[in-house]
């Protein structure tokens, strides 16, 4: 390993230590690291390709994604002052309050359904249902900290089928294997498989799950979610999110304005008076989001020295010896842990499936269900606090780390392990 290498590791190990141990207060960690990234730049980074400089450290400040989530969340706190929220509120409260255990598998149900539905996961989406379910008072029949992981993480099952399938596509027509033969029913077979292992897991892990309120927010009485707001203001709030969702949906069409969409709708319900500047202010630079800028640097530092594709190319060595089956789970866990610790999913992808590509050609084996599995698994992960949705998760659940674990890290061996098994059927 070289310096550069050991001092990314290092500096991930530090700020999970001190989110683990409570040492600070929340999304302090990764300020904090990116501050030791720059010093460890200075002492070592002489001679790097890739310099660790202050633009470097805090490149997360300017990243467009983050100020997309941030005026999201503007958005999405007007929106929760709407009668549309607060019907849509007391209806999954009435649900928790009388479903219980079968309520829980409902919620889980529906956001997955919806999810399909939708095209795939999308950050707009994400970002509602984590508004959403942190709005619901707390409830011993079924506490809202045993729905938001579970429903956060569902809003990624199943991934976007198309784009997944392009990107598998894609990446093994350039490593020269003939695609013409290639499945969508078995690519989609493959992905509802995935969603069923997640399910299980989801049922499987419910008594697992904690027991504690998650918000400020439940601590309000229902009176505190009724609107009061005239009908055309109203409107505009929910014609705002539309927008901003439609927005994040499409923003490989739309480019620089689907980021910057939401910015201008939360200045417009902040210009009628449906959020005041403080509100603004808050949901703009809370320690959640606060959290997601710092913590990108730490990703990219994770990916530019190397680690990535110094793990992979030690798996790769060794798969020559290794059965199809233990090969592909071996290739998911490693892709989608690459996937968590940089949060770069395509990335991940691009460095991972040629590899498992190459792996199988030698072995003489078909290396479309292993690609396909691989390029799935990129989405598989996400144990780690440090990516748009994780991230979020943690810090709207106000989880510990243990409590994070004890349920994200199973989620990702079980994700893969079915998808390595489709991998073997289906294809």
């Amino acid at each position: 390993m070289t310096i550069q290498m050991i001092c990314a590791l290092a500096i991930l190990v530090v700020m999970v230590v001190l989110i683990m141990t409570d040492a600070l207060p929340f999304g302090a960690p990764p300020l904090l690291a990116d501050c030791l990234i720059v010093v460890a730049g200075v002492l070592f980074g002489a001679n790097w390709e890739v310099k660790w400089d202050i633009p470097y450290a805090f490149a997360g400040f300017t990243n467009t994604s983050v100020w997309m989530i941030a005026f999201f969340m503007v958005v999405l706190a007007a929106f929760q002052k709407t009668s549309f929220t607060a019907k849509l509120r007391n209806w999954m409260f009435k649900l928790v309050e009388k479903g219980g255990f079968k309520g829980y598998m409902l919620l889980v149900i529906l956001v997955m359904v919806a999810c399909l539905l939708t095209g795939g996961h999308s950050t707009g989406y994400y970002v509602l249902i984590l508004g959403i379910v942190s709005t619901i008072p707390y409830d011993k029949n079924l506490p809202t900290s045993k729905l938001l992981m579970p429903l956060g993480f569902g809003c990624y099952h199943p991934v976007n089928i198309a784009v997944n399938f392009g990107l598998c596509i894609g990446i093994l027509e350039g490593a020269n294997i003939v695609t013409e033969n290639i499945s969508m029913v078995a690519f989609t077979a493959l992905t509802l498989l995935g969603c069923v292992g997640y399910f299980i897991w989801c049922v499987a892990s419910y008594k697992l799950l904690p027991d504690h309120p998650i918000a400020d927010q439940q601590e309000k009485s229902d009176e505190a979610f009724q609107s009061t707001m005239p009908s055309w203001k109203e409107g505009v709030t929910v014609a705002s999110l539309v927008i901003s969702v439609l927005g994040m949906m499409f923003v490989t069409q739309l480019g620089d304005i689907a980021y910057v969409l939401p910015g201008i709708l939360a200045f417009i319900l902040l210009g009628i008076g449906v959020i005041s500047w403080k509100e603004m202010r808050d949901n703009l630079f809370s320690p959640i989001v606060l959290m997601m800028c710092c913590a990108i640097p730490v990703a990219n530092a994770l990916a530019d020295s190397g680690l990535a594709a110094l793990i992979g190319n030690a798996v790769a060595g060794a798969a020559a010896d290794m059965p199809l089956f233990v090969l592909v789970f071996a290739f998911c866990l490693l892709t989608s842990l690459s996937t968590t610790f940089t949060g770069a999913a395509f990335a991940s992808a691009y460095i991972f499936v040629p590899i498992v590509i190459a792996a199988c050609v030698s072995l003489g084996v078909d290396p479309i269900g292993p690609a396909a599995a691989t390029t799935m698994s990129a989405f598989a992960g996400g144990f780690l606090p440090i990516d748009g949705l994780p991230a979020l998760v943690f810090g709207m659940g106000n989880y510990k780390m243990t409590e994070f674990w004890k349920f994200t890290i199973p989620m990702w061996i079980v994700n893969c392990l079915f998808l390595a098994i489709g991998a073997v059927l289906v294809f």
